[in-house]
């Protein structure tokens, strides 16, 4: 048997819709990395885009287990010695919630420009139960439990 590697005229893309309400950010970050980079397919080859778009919605209404609402922290760096930044995931809950699940995603896709074109292109989250991508007809993503 000869190994099948996708070819860029044999990807099919599709639309998920993925309603973040009351779901785990860890699980919904890896279920959806995982649709991102196509590894749900029989086709998936690493070095090819071969994944789906992926449309979140109600993105602050994400769940966080534990106490990481109190404790969870981002950190940055602002270039100068000593200057780190940490912002609690509360507040940026509070300001722009689609940004912890884009972060959460990016943190389980590998560090590529393949995986840096799934983030910025593929996925698309919204804060609230709205969003603009009627016309690709978006099939709900269901998880089986």
């Amino acid at each position: 048997m000869k190994t099948y590697t996708l070819k860029p005229q044999d990807i099919e893309r599709r639309w998920w819709l993925v309603d973040a309400a009351g779901q785990p950010l860890g699980r919904l970050a890896s279920r959806v990395a995982q649709i991102l980079r196509g590894k749900h397919k029989p086709t998936f080859t690493p070095h090819v885009n071969g994944g789906d778009f992926v449309i979140v919605i109600n993105a602050e209404k994400v769940q966080l287990t534990g106490r990481k609402i109190e404790q969870k922290r981002y950190f940055r760096h602002t270039g100068y010695m000593g200057h780190e930044r940490f912002t609690p995931v509360q507040k940026v809950l509070g300001k722009h919630p689609e940004r912890v699940i884009e972060k959460a995603v990016w943190g389980m896709l590998p560090k590529t420009t393949l995986s840096r074109q799934h983030v910025k292109q593929m996925l698309k989250v919204y804060a609230g139960p709205e969003h603009p991508h009627a016309a690709q007809q978006p099939a709900p993503l269901v998880e089986a439990k």
